[in-house]
């Protein structure tokens, strides 16, 4: 008994509830596989995403893709006014366990490269989706996004070849 209300002065204290509570919030999901997939980005079966946003898409790995790699300590990334295509390695990520080609999911010209990311090739790992991306590309076939799969395809596909 002293133990419990110890406990419960405890996470007063603390500012702590409790409370018994469900796990997940109804504010986000998470899945089985426990890495984000956001909304609103389509996403390549070799764990690379695509936004497209007005007349540039931006791309970079998953955050499946980087949890797999682990620490990213080196990338390579093309130039600015190169050609992508869909499918076709662009660069490559090299982490402490591996070094790993990254594909484009989409087909296009180079308009920007991440710069940050040759100081500071970790956002990848800390942010893979807003800092961490690693080229912008001007689509040369639109139509390619319908190819890829959206968040909840994604997920499905992560959870299906082996989860994390």
């Amino acid at each position: 008994m002293a133990m419990r209300m110890w406990a419960s002065s405890t996470a007063n204290a603390l500012k702590l509830s409790t409370a018994i509570r469900p796990h997940f919030s109804p504010a986000f999901s998470l899945s089985r596989c426990f890495s984000t997939v956001l909304e609103g980005f389509k996403y390549a079966n070799s764990h690379e995403w695509v936004k497209h946003e007005g007349p540039v898409a931006a791309v970079g790995i998953t955050d499946h893709a980087q949890d797999h790699l682990g620490e990213v300590v080196f990338v390579e990334l093309p130039d600015a006014g190169s050609v992508v295509s869909q499918g076709k390695s662009f660069g490559n990520v090299e982490s402490v366990k591996a070094t790993s080609d990254v594909n484009s999911p989409i087909s296009g010209e180079v308009v920007e490269v991440n710069s940050k990311l040759s100081e500071t090739p970790g956002l990848i790992n800390s942010s893979p989706y807003e800092d961490g991306w690693m080229i912008k590309v001007k689509p040369s076939n639109p139509s390619e996004l319908e190819s890829l799969m959206g968040s909840k395809e994604y997920t499905k596909f992560c959870e299906e070849e082996g989860g994390h």
